[in-house]
């Protein structure tokens, strides 16, 4: 056959045929590049260590997760990336990036374990690695991080629910989880930690002031968390992106100033709101509100069940 790609980088010829949006099927692909599916599944696979199917699926995956940190619905996102239903979706994208697509924040890392450095870079162009790092299949961090966000804005939901003096009444008198955090004896004091420590830990990382005490209604409490936990979540993906863990955080917020390892910190967030957490699930079922185990197991499982869309 007569190749029209002569004076071409061969192999971005031989992407741009997985990657058309309508070459969903292989023959599709050998096609657009003048050549046999055979030839083109075997040279395609020879050079980037992929078949063209599990590139085109990979790819298209990341940039599932940039659009839908961008704003885009789950469905929108799937059907874009060639699904014929969002549970399907649903199920890949948790079995490839650890969390479900629902959760996914501005952001959120999209990049995804390659054995080549093809990524998908916004808003339409491809980001080839000099040298690509050896990564997980699954993140457990990133599967730990969406989590602790995605279930304490749950437990704020339920914790809504409550009037006034239910939620700030004291249930376990002298309750302390860390001895510099004072007493966390009602339902709004153990909440406000939870949300606060990230806002604090965020600004250390980040180099900025001591944010002030917010306001701990459960309103006011959904709000500061949606932004700590979008730029929480954010902040550990760029850790991880960057093999940060353990680079050391000099603390100018501590006095003296501390010094910490940056993957003790992240280690420390996720082990303090896990109890947290646990402690508002006793203290509202105390008020009898009904709520789960806030298991990992069951949230990942219910998110592919639901599509993500709950």
């Amino acid at each position: 056959m007569t190749e029209p790609t002569q004076g071409r980088d061969r192999l971005r010829a031989l992407l741009d045929a997985v990657l058309a949006e309508d070459n969903t099927r292989l023959t599709d692909m050998a096609d657009q590049a003048y050549t046999s599916p055979f030839h083109f599944s075997r040279r395609l696979t020879r050079d980037t260590g992929e078949s063209p199917v599990a590139l085109r699926r990979r790819v298209l995956l990341e940039r599932a997760a940039w659009q839908i940190g961008q704003g885009s619905s789950v469905t929108d996102a799937a059907f874009a990336a060639g699904y014929e239903s969002v549970e399907g979706f649903t199920r890949a994208f948790g079995r490839a990036f650890g969390y479900p697509p629902s959760t996914t924040t501005p952001g959120s890392g999209t990049w995804l374990p390659a054995p080549n450095g093809i990524h998908f870079h916004p808003p339409v162009h491809l980001w080839v690695e000099d040298a690509p790092k050896d990564r997980p299949g699954m993140d457990v961090t990133a599967l730990q991080v969406h989590h602790d966000v995605d279930d304490t804005a749950r437990l704020l939901r339920l914790a809504a629910t409550l009037p006034e003096e239910a939620y700030r009444r004291v249930r376990a008198p002298g309750q302390t989880v860390l001895e510099w955090d004072g007493p966390e004896e009602s339902v709004a004091a153990v909440l406000d930690h939870l949300v606060r420590t990230k806002e604090v830990w965020l600004a250390s990382i980040e180099g900025a002031d001591l944010p002030g005490r917010g306001a701990d209604d459960a309103a006011a409490l959904t709000e500061r968390h949606a932004d700590a936990g979008a730029r929480w979540i954010a902040a550990v993906e760029d850790i991880g992106r960057r093999g940060a863990w353990g680079d050391r955080l000099v603390d100018a917020l501590c006095d003296p100033p501390e010094s910490f390892v940056l993957g003790s910190v992240v280690a420390h967030v996720l082990t303090f709101s896990a109890h947290r957490r646990q402690l508002v699930r006793h203290m509202l079922r105390a008020e009898g509100v009904k709520v789960d185990e806030g298991d990992p197991i069951a949230w990942l499982q219910d998110r592919h069940h639901d599509g993500g869309t709950r």
